[in-house]
Parts: structure tokens; sequence; C-alpha cells
């Protein structure tokens, strides 16, 4: 009876191990595999890099509410075998399943009998091979929160779907879908192995051992062992099946179409993910040529060209082709690897640190995936043109195409800078004919090829640490190529990029005071060696929030053709709303708010206390409306002043005593300023003066009104002038009404105890005795404005009978008379004495119509008045804080 019975339990465990409802399929992987064969993997998968967003992944403790599927571009077991690894081993849901995949020799010794005895028992029952789909196997596991892994892309898989009729993986997920509420999640993963581009022609090693997007096991084997950290790994947006099927256009479809629908959309959304990586397919400089000059409107426009210049048609190919060798770039990723290692060396030499919105950059990557980009940052020193190709780099994005002025283009730069991706634009497009049609054509390829676009609305460095007023000429030609080729949207990417201190610093200076530029050549190249000895702080990099130029236009104007807009009308809005939405995200930093406490405390020497009661009530306003700090600021804000203070004592341009007067002290030094030192303060002070403007425009309606008490109305006349005459020096970007800011604006000064609101009327405030000290620190951000336009204003009104269009006939004399007010101390600030702000003053004063003084005496005298006025509340000698 006892052998009866063993026999008995042997054959019923027999059956349970071989039987179809224990379903041992080769398409899982459970999670308990060998000791061996876990040590290997692990130490196979280690140096490969994973994307920050893969911890964005379900992880392994949180509930199961919905089904994971992995999906990657071509069917690959080792990049299952990464999969199942790697992300077991940092806790996240790990793909067990895999969709068509048949993991063999991987599996632990007892299951992997399991599954041939089971195999083999069905087959002598059925005559056939168990299937891992009608079986229900693939659902239950799915169902009991086991993730799987499905590969888009696999040999012969038409084949197998659509001629021998094998089950779709797709088919089968959405028919599962339709008959349970748990949703189905795609979450697409993309194994690359490097960031080169793909070409147009495959080369040997190519055809030999498969490409870089989809290399071979030679291949892949050797790159992971030469240089693994080459390969990395990242997480694409996930898909909810059950969205996905509900979209009108898929809902109207059968099963069997709305799985082809889905599948060509991952494959369409992992192929651009990739291009956001590595960039579009790389043509040669030569092949992007000939492609654009034989283009058929190309050819048309020559022709046109060649019969009213009265040239031959070859004469005229001839110079399109010159114009095009000048403008055209020649993007080389050997190159930009150069450019890589010398620019980290250099960053970590002459700076202390880059900060960077990495969350911005996210933001940027995704949105590149869905229309071209344009990327448009401030731009304030040379380095700009290298610090976003160096950050996108080093992000896994593609480089840039940068606009860049012709003067950069000599030799040796210039053939190294188009190796970087740098193209080349004349300053001026004005006499030429041919010339724009050619440079606007090579936009529009480029843009359509793919490639991201970076341009400085500004057109040049700014000289005054603040960002200028756009140039709309290149905006204008994106525009017209948005029009031409009609993608269905175009990002641009407001960027600010900001430093410490600039290299180009003195020689900034010595242009503003009416210096001329040095030119842009190898031997001032070579002088440059010095900034290597110095030390320039960091580099601050923000991104805005992308806009839409589909959204902006009907936002604009809601009746607006997209069709039919005026490009160089729309450029200069969408201009202004670029600078202005830059303008937002700039980075105060403890340079730009010590040199404006210097420069606005309106003595030449002041205490180490005073200074910084100063700073205290800055500080005090940016944090209340919310500022972005630069990290020093947030981490440590008094060590942060005190360092940016002695870095302005070591460079002279304050003088620090603690002997010249009796109440000097260790604790409590004097410093001093020179009139030859303020223009570098301030360069600073400008950097981050938008941020004041609001403060400063209220504080000086306030001081305007000329009363202790006074009602928020009262402001608003005063407040509307400034921002009108500023217009050119200070570009927002949601131009809210007067009232909204003002009221904004009282409410700090109320928690800084500047004003009080009185107790029984309403939208009324005094003044404090402390507060009337405080209103002049934020009114005197206008002061060196106002003397600049006091300039121009009392050029215009002596030597002028009609408006100035040549700004540049002018400039020497209305900067030779603003030296002279200042020597007789008419003016006392020698900040104000700088060609920028006597440019937007001529453009402003242009455009009230004041042209000429014996025709309309009248809006002379007012604006001359209104000017007066205002500078006389400034001129006041300024009371420190104590």
């Amino acid at each position: 009876m006892g052998l009866k019975k063993i026999q008995k339990n042997i054959r019923a465990w027999w059956d349970r191990q071989i039987s179809g409802a224990y379903h041992p399929f080769t398409s899982y992987l459970p999670p308990q595999t060998g000791i061996i064969s876990r040590l290997i993997l692990k130490l196979l998968f280690t140096g490969i890099q994973v994307d920050a967003q893969h911890t964005d992944l379900p992880r392994q403790d949180e509930n199961k509410d919905r089904i994971i599927i992995y999906v990657n571009k071509y069917k690959s077991y080792f990049e299952y075998f990464f999969f199942h690894t790697r992300f077991r081993h940092d806790g996240l849901i790990h793909p067990g399943i895999g969709f068509d995949y048949h993991i063999i020799l991987w599996q632990p010794l007892t299951r992997f009998f399991k599954i041939i005895l089971s195999h083999f028992n069905y087959f002598i029952k059925h005559l056939a091979l168990p299937d891992p789909y009608k079986s229900g196997y693939i659902r239950d596991k799915l169902m009991a929160g086991n993730a799987a892994l499905l590969s888009l892309v696999e040999e012969k898989g038409f084949y197998r779907r659509f001629v021998k009729s094998k089950p779709d993986p797709f088919h089968y997920l959405i028919e599962i879908q339709k008959r349970i509420d748990r949703p189905i999640y795609f979450y697409p993963q993309l194994m690359l192995f490097g960031k080169v581009p793909e070409k147009t022609r495959l080369t040997f090693i190519d055809m030999l051992f498969g490409t870089n997007e989809n290399p071979g096991r030679i291949r892949r084997l050797l790159t992971l062992i030469r240089n693994p950290k080459t390969i990395f790994i990242e997480t694409s947006e996930p898909l909810c099946l059950q969205k996905f099927l509900s979209r009108p256009e898929i809902a109207k479809l059968s099963s069997k179409n709305q799985a082809v629908a889905l599948r060509r959309h991952l494959l369409d959304q992992i192929n651009r993910h990739r291009q956001s990586i590595t960039g579009p397919t790389l043509k040669s400089r030569l092949e992007i040529i000939e492609e654009l000059l034989t283009r058929q409107d190309v050819q048309k426009f020559i022709a046109e060209y060649a019969k009213e210049s009265n040239v031959s048609i070859h004469q005229a190919h001839k110079q399109a082709a010159a114009y095009l060798d000048e403008i055209a770039s020649n993007y080389n990723l050997k190159m930009i690897r150069i450019f890589d290692v010398a620019l980290r060396w250099m960053f970590r030499t002459i700076f202390e640190g880059m900060v960077i919105d990495y969350s911005g950059l996210d933001r940027v990557k995704r949105i590149s995936r869905n229309a071209p980009l344009i990327l448009v940052p401030c731009h304030k020193s040379h380095l700009d043109y290298l610090i976003l190709s160096y950050v996108f780099f080093n992000n896994n994005m593609p480089c840039p195409l940068i606009a860049a002025g012709k003067n950069l283009s000599f030799w040796p730069l210039g053939p190294i800078f188009r190796g970087g991706g740098a193209f080349f634009l004349r300053r001026t497009f004005k006499g030429e004919r041919l010339y724009p049609k050619i440079f606007a054509a090579y936009i529009q390829k480029i843009i359509d090829e793919g490639f991201y676009v970076e341009f400085f609305p500004e057109g040049g460095r700014s000289r005054t640490g603040k960002l200028l007023a756009p140039k709309i000429g290149l905006l204008s030609l994106i525009l017209e190529a948005y029009q031409d080729i009609r993608w269905s949207d175009m990002m641009f990417v407001p960027i600010y990029i900001g430093y410490d201190r600039v290299l180009e610093e003195k020689a900034y200076i010595h242009e503003l005071e009416g210096g001329k530029k040095a030119p842009e050549n190898l031997k001032n190249m070579l002088k440059a060696r010095k900034f290597l000895k110095r030390k320039y702080g960091k580099i601050y990099l923000n991104f805005n929030e992308p806009v839409s130029l589909r959204h902006y236009l009907k936002h604009h104007d809601p009746e607006l053709n997209e069709a039919l807009f005026d490009s160089k009308k729309t450029s200069l809005h969408l201009g202004r709303r670029l600078i202005g939405a830059i303008n937002q995200v700039t980075v105060v930093t403890p340079h730009a708010v010590l040199a404006g406490a210097v420069l606005n405390c309106g003595q030449k020497r002041f205490y180490f206390n005073q200074l910084f009661h100063i700073v205290e009530t800055y500080m005090a306003y940016l944090l209340n409306q919310r500022a972005n700090l630069s990290d020093t600021l947030i981490i440590d804000r008094n060590s942060a002043f005190m360092h940016t203070l002695e870095t302005f004592v070591q460079n002279k341009i304050l003088e620090k005593s603690t002997t010249e007067l009796s109440t000097a002290s260790e604790s409590n030094p004097l410093f001093k300023i020179s009139d030859n030192r303020r223009p570098a303060l301030e360069y600073y002070k400008n950097n981050c003066v938008i941020c004041f403007i609001p403060g400063a425009f209220t504080a000086m309606a306030i001081l305007y009104a000329d009363a202790f008490q006074f009602s928020s109305s009262e402001l608003y006349e005063s407040y509307d002038f400034l921002k009108t005459l500023f217009a050119n020096e200070f570009i927002f970007e949601n131009e809210l009404p007067v009232e909204h800011t003002v009221r904004k604006t009282l409410k700090s000064f109320i928690d800084d105890a500047i004003l009080m609101p009185h107790p029984t009327l309403p939208e009324t405030y005094n003044i404090t005795s402390a507060g009337y000290r405080k209103l002049y620190m934020f009114a005197a951000f206008l002061g060196p404005f106002f003397d600049s336009y006091w300039v121009v204003l009392n050029y215009m009104r002596r030597y002028t009978k009609q408006p100035i269009f040549e700004v540049k006939d002018y400039i020497k004399k209305i900067h030779a008379l603003g030296n002279r007010m200042y020597k007789r101390n008419e003016i006392t600030r020698k900040e104000a004495l700088t060609k920028i702000n006597y440019q937007n003053a001529i453009a402003c004063f242009n455009d009230k119509g004041l042209t000429n003084p014996e025709t309309d005496p009248e809006l002379f005298e007012f604006y001359l008045e209104k000017l007066q006025n205002y500078r006389r509340y400034l001129q006041e000698k300024t009371p420190l804080l104590s």
C-alpha cells in the first residue's frame, strides 16, 4: 500500500508540473535566476548610463494599479536582459515577460526541465507546441502584476503576423484592454550606443557590424567592453492604451487596424525621441548646398535675378554658390567632441561652476520631438555661442546650428566654428537682392532637415548688462520659413545665460564710453589668454516656457490667418515677447545686488553697515517678488555678499580703509568708489535691473506725488508715463495692467515697512520715516537713464530740425555733449554716458514725434519739464540708510 501511495503522489506531482494549467513558457524569465547568471548580467551592464527619468518608472513597492509594458524599437535579447536585470536592481518593476522572446539558457535549472517536460507532454497529446497567447499564460502573468517587454521591429515580423497569421502582441493587448478596467501603459525605452547621428550613406563598418542605431552582436559587445559609458538608456513619455483607444480617429477603427496605428504611433515616438538626442540624419555640407541650389524656387529666383541685374545665368549661379559657401555650416561631430574637451577644461579653469535649470532643459528636450526648435538666448559674451552646445552635448541632445556674425568667420576660427555648428550672416542685407534670398533658403533648409537653430534676438552682445531691444531681421526670415513650409508648429525657447562676471568687462566699458570696438581676429584671440589666469564666478543657465508659434499667432490675433500674417510686424511683437520671457527668468547674482547698492547709495564714501542696510532692503524686495536668486544667495547670502565685496576690492573697483576716519573699524570699514569705476558697477547692476523696475517705477511715482500720504490711483499716470518712456529699456513678458503691478509693489513696500496703510481710508498709504529713504534707493535705479535721456533731449532741442534716422551719425556728437554736461555737473552719473542709452532715447523721442522744437515747442517743453522734475527728486542728496 505504501509503495502504491508513493507512486500515486509522484504521478500527481508529475501531472501538476506538466499540465496545461501550469503554463511554463520560455517567454517568461523569473527574477530568481541562478547566482552565476545574476553575477554575469550585473557585471555586464554596470557601466551603462541610465537616464535620470527612469527613476520615474513604477517601483516594485508601489500599488500595481496598471499593467506595465516596456517598448523598444528592435528585438534584442541584449536589451531584454538589461531591462530585466538593471530595473530589478534599481527597485523598479522589471519586464519578466518578453513578447515573442524565447529565453532558454538563462532559465533556472528546475524551470528549464519543467518547460521541456511540459512542452513534450503537450506535443504528445496535441501534436503541436503550446501557445502562450491562446493558453492565457501571458494574460494571467500580466494580471498578476508582471511587466513585459514588447519590440516594435523584428526580422520577418511582418511575414509572421500577416502571412503566417501569428498573434500580434498589440492586437492581443488591445483585446485585453477592452475587457478590463485596469489601464495598460506603454513605456518606450531607447538604448543608444553613442550620440552619432545617422548618415545618408552606410560605411563599410556599418554594413559589416550594424549601425549605431541597431548594432550587431560583435559591435555591441566591443562597445560594451571598450567604452560602456557611451551606451545609455532614455525613457520616452508613457502612453495609456485606454486614452489612445478613446481618440476619435482611433475609436472608429477595427481592433487590427488599431494595433497597426498603435505600433506606428510608438515607432514614430521612439524615432522622434532618438532624433532629439542624435539630431537629424547628417548630410555633408556639399550635399546640403547642392540640394538647396537646385531647388525649384531658388532656381527661379536666380533666373529672375540674372535677368533684372543684366548678368548671365552662370554668373548668377556662381554668385549664389559663393554666398552659400560664405553662409553654410559644416556640422562635424568630431569637432564638437574637441570643443567639449576644450570647454570642459576652460570652464573648470576660469569659472567656479555652471548652474543649469535641468527641469527646463528636460522640458525643451520633450517639446523638441513635436516641432522645429528655435533657441533664443540673451547675448552677454562670446562664450554664449559655446555654452548651449556644451550643455546640450553633455545632456544627450544634439548641438544646434548657431547664427553668428560674419566678423567671426576669420581664419583659423571660422572653419572651427563652422565645424561646431556655426553659420554666418552679414550684419546688414542693405543693398543686396540675391544674398537675402539665399540666406532665407538656407534657414528653411536647415530647419526642415531637423536641426535646432540658435540665434540671439538682441542681434549683438549687450554692452550694458541688461537685455537690448530685439532686432527682427533673422526672426522675420524664420517666420517667413514657417509660412512657406507650413510646419504644424514651431517652438521658440527663451533662454537666459548669465555670468557673475564677463570676460569682456573692460572692452564693454571702453565701447560704452565712446571707444572703438576691437575687431575679432587672431591677434586679439591670442591676447585673450590672460583671461585664463582669473576667476569669473559662475555661469547661470535658465529656460523659460517654450513659446508655440501657432498658439502665439492665434492668441495675438484670433482672426489672423497663419498663412497671411505680416512677418515683419509679427516678428517685432514676438521679438519683444521673447526678450520679456528671457527677462522673466533672469538670475539675480550677489554681484548685481551689491553693485546696485553701491551705485544707488548716493555717496562716494560709505561704511560697510550702511551698504548692507541697502542690500537687505533690496533682498527683502526680491524675496517678496519671488525673483530667481542665484544658488549662492539661497545657500548663504551673507557669505556670498562678503566674497563679492572682497572681489570688488581686489579688482580695484572699490577702495577699502579702516583708518581713514575715526569711525571706521575692522567690523565697519569705510569704502570709496571713484567716478571712473562706476561704469563697471553699472554693467553688473544692469544684469538684474529688470527685477527692480516695478519697484523703481512705483517709488519714483510716489516721490513725484510729493506727499507723505497718497492713494494708489494717484500713482497710475506717473507709472504709465515711465513705462512708456522706457519701453525700449525694460521689456516684460506679460504686460500686466498698471493697477495690478502697482498694487503688488505697494504690498512689498508695506511688508518692508516703507509704507503704512491708512487705518480708515481704502487704497491710501503713508510713507514712514525710514521708508522715505528707502524709496530713493529704488528710484535711483532709473537715475542713469533719466540722465541719458536728458542729454539726448537737450541735443535734439538745440541741434536738430528733423527725425534722427541715421543714429550713428549723431552718437558721437551726443556723446560729446554728454561729456560736457557731466563736466559742468549738469548730470552727475558717469555711467549715464553710454551709447546704448542714447540710441534708445533717440528711438523713444522719434516715436513721440519730437523732431523739431520749432514746429512743436509745446511737446518739447512737456518732456523737458517732465524729465527735469523727475531728475530733481533724484538729484537731491540721497540719505544713506543707517
